[in-house]
Parts: structure tokens; sequence; C-alpha cells
């Protein structure tokens, strides 16, 4: 079993690591880019009319300004419709919500207090991802990737305003540890909830599909196994993966996922249905000839550290950590293969900020970055951590 999927109490699971050989398939991996969007739910397939693909400028100019200071090791970011962000802090087992304006208020209620009882921050976890995976006039259904004591858990509440209610239970069992620990949280066109998980410092689990570790998981938003996965009942959507950190989807309908190395390579992945990437055989490029995807674009370990990313309709931007950058892979339209589609990476902000943690567009149109020095890491500088808005021209 994959673990424990439950939609009432916080349960705790736990899974273990089972040794393989050789790469393993969940199925029939999609063969080429996806080219429109939604996915059918019942057949995994696309559906629907196709869209206009991106195709953007080798290079840009950006309009930088400060949105917010003084956050404590944010990490993740949910840009809301009303110009509000809900944002995570990681240590502080917080949520915090930011205007338009700057102002950065507090979310309180039952459900940010059962959040200091069952986070247990450690290394890499605590309160990590955060994604609405639905909206009513009673407010925003909210799920948060969180660190406890036993596991890594996906939790849902319901924020109304600036007040989280109860917390329960939609996955269970992740494995948790100091280092890759995954925590990127996403709602995809299709409406299902993708989940990136880490290895927890076990390589052997990317490649068993019967692991939650080294995957990205696709999910109801109540925590069933999404219809149209590659095994039927499995969360699983993609394996062989080390420790992804950010996901995020062009107009086009292909899925985007930044991925830390080992010693040598990150990478840029365009992500397909049950495909296997590689971890721990393959480390960057190289591992098509023996069943594995490549990635799209690679970067040593130095300069990148990928976090989180986000796509506009020119480009993929990924906030580098470890590299102190924001880097910029420009969109092509979805050709033969994958690399086909995006042009030469370029870097942004180099240095200017430190280390980038997260990315994400705001409602506006403007592209949100949170910096990530106050994590233990970094070298924080006055005003840090913050929240810039940046104008793409």
């Amino acid at each position: 079993m994959v673990g424990v999927v439950v939609g009432g109490a916080l349960l705790a699971g736990c899974v273990e690591p089972a040794p393989t050989s050789g790469p393993t398939s969940l199925g029939s991996p999609v063969e080429g880019p996806t080219t429109s969007v939604p996915t059918d739910p019942e057949a995994g397939a696309t559906t629907g009319p196709a869209v206009v693909q991106p195709s953007g400028p080798a290079t840009v100019e950006l309009d930088v300004a400060t949105l917010a200071t003084g956050l404590d090791v944010p990490w993740g970011i949910a840009p809301l419709e009303d110009g509000r962000s809900l944002v995570t802090l990681r240590e502080e087992a917080r949520l915090v919500l930011v205007d338009a304006g700057g102002t950065v208020t507090p979310v309180t209620g039952p459900g940010a207090r059962q959040l200091a009882d069952v986070v247990v921050p450690q290394g890499e976890g605590g309160l990590l991802g955060v994604a609405v995976v639905g909206a009513s006039a009673d407010g925003l259904d909210v799920a948060l990737y969180t660190t406890t004591a036993q596991d890594n858990r996906v939790l849902r509440a319901r924020l109304t305003g600036d007040t989280l209610g109860p917390l329960t239970a939609v996955l269970t069992g992740i494995p948790a540890a100091r280092n890759h620990d995954g925590g990127r949280l996403a709602v995809g066109p299709d409406g299902f909830l993708y989940v990136s998980t880490g290895d927890a410092g076990d390589p052997r689990r990317a490649q068993d599909p019967d692991d939650l570790g080294g995957k990205i998981l696709r999910l109801t938003p109540d925590g069933d196994a999404a219809p149209g996965n590659p095994v039927d009942g499995s969360p699983v959507w993609s394996l062989g993966h080390r420790n992804v950190q950010g996901l995020g989807w062009s107009s086009d309908g292909r899925m985007f996922a930044s991925e830390f190395g080992q010693n040598t390579w990150d990478e840029l992945n365009v992500i397909h249905r049950g495909a296997n990437y590689g971890w721990p055989v393959v480390e960057g490029q190289g591992g098509a000839g023996d069943g594995f995807v490549d990635p799209v674009a690679v970067w040593p370990t130095s300069d990148a550290s990928p976090s989180g990313l986000a796509v506009t309709e020119e480009a993929v931007y990924v906030a580098g950590l470890r590299g102190q950058r924001l880097w910029r892979v420009p969109l092509r339209p979805a050709a033969a293969t994958d690399a086909d589609g995006v042009g030469e990476p370029h870097a942004l902000l180099e240095r200017q900020h430190g280390r980038l943690r997260a990315a994400a567009v705001a409602a506006d149109g403007t592209l949100l970055v949170v910096t990530g020095n106050t994590d233990g890491r970094g070298d924080p500088r006055p005003g840090d951590d913050r929240i810039l808005r940046l104008t793409i021209r």
C-alpha cells in the first residue's frame, strides 16, 4: 500500500522503503508534450479545444519592488483572486496573509492553533506548501503540506477571511526527513491536487512505485487517488524524483517541475503521466536510452538549487536558493521533444536579493518572488525575508 488516505482525523502513517533495480514504469507514459487541457479524469487523456501555445522572447526586463518584509522563513505562497497571498512560515508553523499593499495579517482560528500543535519543524521540514483547492461563498478550501513527528501530511481546512477552520487530513504517511523533504502543492488545470515528495534521504524510495517518497502525486481534493492516474487506486503520477520543489503548468497544458540534484546537476523537467525521471540511477541528462525521461534544462548545483517555480505565458521562472538568482527559461510552442519547447535559460536578479525560495503569478499578472535568507543557510539582510513584486516587460 502507498499510504493512508483519510478524510477526517489526523491519523499517523509511515511507508517503509523497498529496494528495486532498474527503471520502474507506472503504465504507458505520455509520448511527447501535452498540448491541450484539461485532462480527462477517467482516461487520463487530453481533451477539449487546443489553446494558443506560448512563445516567449529570449530575454526580458524586470521592474522590481518590495511588497512585504520581515517574514520569518517563508516557504510557500498561494496568490488569491482578491489580490492577497497566503504564505506559510516554515519554522513558526504559521500562516499569514499579505495584501496587495504589503500589509501582513496573521491567520488565526482553530486550524492555526492545530498547526502549531501538529507541525514539528526539522531541517527542511515544517509548514511547507500551500494551495487553494476550492472556493465558495463561505471561504476558501486550503491544502497544506506539513511535517509532523511521524511523517509528512497533506491537511485541509476552510479559510474564512483571516480565520482558519479545523484541520482534516487529506493524505498521511509521506516519508519525512531533515533533508529531501519535498513539500510543494499545486492545483493543475484538471482541477486535481499535485503533491511533490522527496526521497527523505533514501534514494531507493524514488524507484519503488509502492512508496510515496520521491514522487509527484495526483489526488482529488478529498485525498483519493485521482481518476486517470497511471495505476488505478494509486496516487502516484510520476516517479524517479529526488526532491521536486516546484510545480506549474503552461497554458498549453505542459507540466513543469524543478528538482534538486545531488552533487552535480539540478533539473527542470516536463512531467508526463506515469513517466520515470531516473533518480537515483541518473542525475541530470543521459538516461533517455534507459527508459528514463531527460530534463529539459540542467544547472550545476552551485548555480541553482531550484526551489519554487512560476509559469507565465512566455517563460518558466525558477527560484534559486544556493544560486541566488531567478532562472528564466523561455517557452516555445510544444514540438517533437520536450527540449524543443524551451529556450536557453538565463539568470535574473543574480545575487541581488540573496536566496530565492518561491515564485508565483499574482492575480494581476505580476510575478511574486519569496526570498529565503532566514532559513539558517543564508545571510539575512535588513528586512529579510521579503516578498518581491516583479513586473515583466
